[in-house]
């Protein structure tokens, strides 16, 4: 998708590590509420890829656990950038959600079944391998605690929905999404059925998640990896 031409009301972050630090600060008051005591720590998760960057400033900065929930967007097919829907998985729950009205434009414009499996089979794939990549042993407990849910931006907020919805499943006490970016109508919708959201930057309209960036480049394994290699295992 491409940028948009209209006039940018916000100074764009300079990468993913300098929208971290900013939202960190923003989020600083959690740092001395976790000091209370009988009061679990919460705990910081990014979605992957490229909301890991992101949660690994934020975590540094108020010293709290990371972890990263894989997520995936199901893409229509030829317009991937347009979700149907979403998978996400966290410590042995995965929750997939599909979102109605797409998914009736798409009927009556001739997608068939078989062809919005194919793109779900294949994003399950994916998920499962970064599962094993990302996950095993290096997510922490999140039952009954605070989660601060990180992502590098929204677009339709159909990834950030479906992993509210399965961090409710896991057990979750209390969840914080947590954003750079993303447009206005958008965090109201996730406002809506999470506990908190800070959104740096909420925007009238948006056209692509890379124009909050003068650097977006595709996270890669490695780097979610050394992210949270930093990290010791729960």
């Amino acid at each position: 998708m491409g940028h948009s031409t209209e006039p940018k009301p916000w100074l764009p972050f300079n990468d993913r590590h300098d929208a971290g630090r900013r939202l960190a600060l923003k989020l600083h008051h959690l740092r001395a509420q976790q000091q209370h005591a009988g009061v679990a720590r919460p705990v910081v998760l990014g979605l992957s890829r490229g909301g890991v960057p992101i949660a690994a400033e934020v975590a540094a900065s108020l010293d709290l656990p990371l972890g990263v929930l894989v997520a995936r967007k199901l893409g229509v097919p030829g317009s991937e950038e347009v979700a149907f829907g979403a998978v996400a998985t966290y410590g042995g729950f995965t929750h997939l959600s599909h979102l109605p009205f797409v998914m009736d434009h798409l009927r009556r414009d001739g997608y068939t079944i078989a062809e919005l499996d194919a793109v779900e089979a294949g994003e399950r794939a994916e998920l499962a391998r970064q599962q094993t990549l990302f996950g095993n042993g290096r997510q922490p407990l999140i039952s009954g605690r605070t989660v601060l849910l990180c992502d590098d931006g929204l677009a339709t907020g159909a990834t950030m929905r479906t992993a509210v919805s399965l961090m409710r499943e896991a057990g979750a006490g209390a969840i914080h999404v947590c954003l750079p970016a993303g447009p206005a109508g958008a965090c109201r919708e996730l406002e809506a059925v999470c506990d908190a959201l800070t959104c740096l930057q909420p925007w009238p309209a948006m056209h692509a998640v890379s124009e909050a960036y003068l650097l977006f480049d595709q996270v890669s394994d490695a780097q979610v990896l050394a992210a949270i290699d930093k990290y010791p295992r729960p």
